[in-house]
């Protein structure tokens, strides 16, 4: 893939997830602001109500009270009727209408302090009015020469009647004005506030927890709950016992501690939903970014390897058809200790092409599962020192040594010899490669539990730390300037770890620049 294309992949595909995450954080926000504001219209709502019913229930109080105490004094101590009528007279029908509203004034000698006896004499005198409504229609009749001689009554309607809207606001007024001289907590309860609270806020779907405080012209009063605190914020206040004008010395204030995890909830399912979808986006994502970076380093890794393996196999094949027209030279062929030599150069660059290529089909089938590893009892030390006999010469022509020091009490493991002598011929062959001088290779055992640990140290040109994370992947070579100069096809550590992991074993690496390496296989014994 063209680098700036991907480039461009990689941006377009990265701005669109920062927008949808970004519409996701804008959608949950107006959620919880809808949320509040809703929340808000509801209790204010059912604050107004509760105000509204403490103050009917004041009014009708006192007029059950009147009532009661009308009833206990029995006969009028006076009454005065006020009569107010007029008459209209319709020409064309020759009828007469009479309308009578008459209010009858009933004084049962109740004075005001029916109240509250405590407070004194009171000269003020309760008195009750009744309405009488009535409506009459007159018919002229007249004789032969047109003189009226009657009135023939054909309609005639009476309602009789309490006051009227403005006579009962009048009542309720005087009501009012008593009611002001009473302490607060006389007019209303907490027990009463609580309830209808309750009550308004369940049946508006704010099942909360709620503390509240009744406030006289700011100041607190007794009326409140244990917890509630002021605050200028997050308080809904509604006035109580409003007179005519208007006018309120009393706020019912409310408060909700639990106020932001309500609304959170409330969207909760939503938003978790939404969250959900945009991780699963996210990581999707995630993958999708990683596996193109991934396959474009993979893409780059097999390139290198098929360029190492083209160099790997160019030199034997050379070498074998250089010692091929050498034996064909009629000066050579009767020379046969030159023969020989020339045979066994192609018998050994042979068996190093093999050798690779088995490496690579190894690496395969242990990708695919396919790799029957059996596994018996074997002794550690023994293939120890049977891998270090493939190499040392190799290390001695170079002027090296390899030096052990297994200091286990316990070695025996379950394992498969033929792989395990591999895995330790790898680790020693890749010490040997990236030593620049003679190769210095100390190999330690030691337990620890139940557990055996071979360490492989060399004195070579180490590693950096972004090496180490690495080294052990397929493919993986480190770049040193020309890519031959060691030769191998990152498969030979690859390897090494898929069969320790077999093994139910674990390999790593520790290594510092320029002061060598040390690799560690723990394997658990019998």
């Amino acid at each position: 893939m063209n680098k700036k294309l991907f480039v461009l992949l990689v941006v377009l595909m990265s701005l669109s997830l920062i927008g949808l995450i970004f519409v996701q954080s804008f959608w949950i926000k107006n959620s919880i602001d809808s949320a509040e504001e809703q929340f808000s219209s509801n209790v204010s709502e059912a604050l107004n109500s509760v105000t509204t019913k403490i103050s009917e229930r004041e009014s009708k109080n006192y007029f059950d009270k009147y009532l009661n105490a009308k009833d206990s004094i029995g006969e009028l101590k006076g009454s005065q009727l006020i009569n107010f009528f007029f008459i209209d007279r319709d020409v064309n029908s020759n009828e007469i209408l009479l309308y009578e509203h008459g209010i009858l004034e009933e004084d049962y000698g109740i004075s005001s302090t029916f109240f509250d006896s405590s407070e004194g004499a009171d000269t003020t005198i309760v008195k009750n009015y009744t309405s009488k409504r009535t409506t009459s229609i007159f018919k002229e009749d007249f004789d032969l020469e047109g003189n009226r001689f009657r009135l023939n009554p054909i309609q005639r309607i009476e309602k009789i009647g309490g006051l009227n809207k403005m006579e009962k606001a009048a009542m309720e007024e005087m009501f009012m004005v008593h009611a002001k001289r009473v302490p607060i907590h006389k007019r209303v309860s907490k027990q009463e506030i609580e309830l209808l609270l309750q009550r308004e806020l369940e049946n508006r779907g704010v099942d909360i927890n709620f503390e509240y405080g009744v406030y006289s012209n700011g100041l607190p009063t007794k009326i409140k709950s244990p917890r509630f605190k002021y605050a200028e914020t997050n308080i809904y206040k509604s006035p109580m016992f409003v007179d005519f004008e208007g006018v309120s010395n009393f706020d019912l204030l409310v408060s909700f501690p639990k106020k932001k995890r309500f609304l959170v909830q409330s969207i909760l399912g939503l938003a978790m939903l939404s969250l959900l979808f945009t991780l699963i986006i996210v990581v999707a994502y995630s993958g999708a970014i990683y596996q193109l970076i991934r396959q474009k380093q993979i893409s780059e890794i097999k390139t290198d390897f098929i360029n190492n393996m083209t160099h790997e196999f160019k030199t034997p094949i050379a070498t074998i058809n250089l010692a091929v027209e050498a034996i064909r030279n009629p000066k050579i062929i009767g020379d046969q200790e030159k023969v020989l030599r020339y045979l066994q150069m192609i018998r050994d660059e042979n068996k190093r092409m093999h050798a690779q290529v088995e490496n690579v089909l190894r690496i395969s089938k242990l990708e695919k599962n396919q790799l029957d590893i059996s596994k018996d009892r074997v002794d550690v030390h023994d293939i120890i020192e049977d891998a270090i006999t493939h190499v040392e010469l190799i290390v001695g022509d170079r002027g090296g040594y390899v030096h052990t020091h297994l200091n286990a009490e316990r070695s025996e493991v379950l394992a498969n010899e033929m792989h395990f002598t591999n895995v330790i011929v790898n680790m020693l062959d890749n010490a040997i490669k990236y030593s620049n001088e003679a190769p210095k290779i100390d190999v330690f055992t030691e337990r620890a539990k139940n557990y055996i640990i071979i360490k492989v140290q060399d004195q070579g040109s180490g590693m950096s730390k972004a090496v180490v994370k690495k080294v052990f992947e397929k493919f993986y070579r480190e770049h040193t300037g020309d890519i031959h100069n060691v030769k191998g096809h990152g498969l030979g550590l690859a390897y090494v770890k898929k069969i320790v992991e077999d093994h139910q074993g674990e390999v790593y690496a520790e290594s510092e620049k320029g002061k060598g390496s040390t690799f560690y296989i723990k394997l658990p014994l019998i």
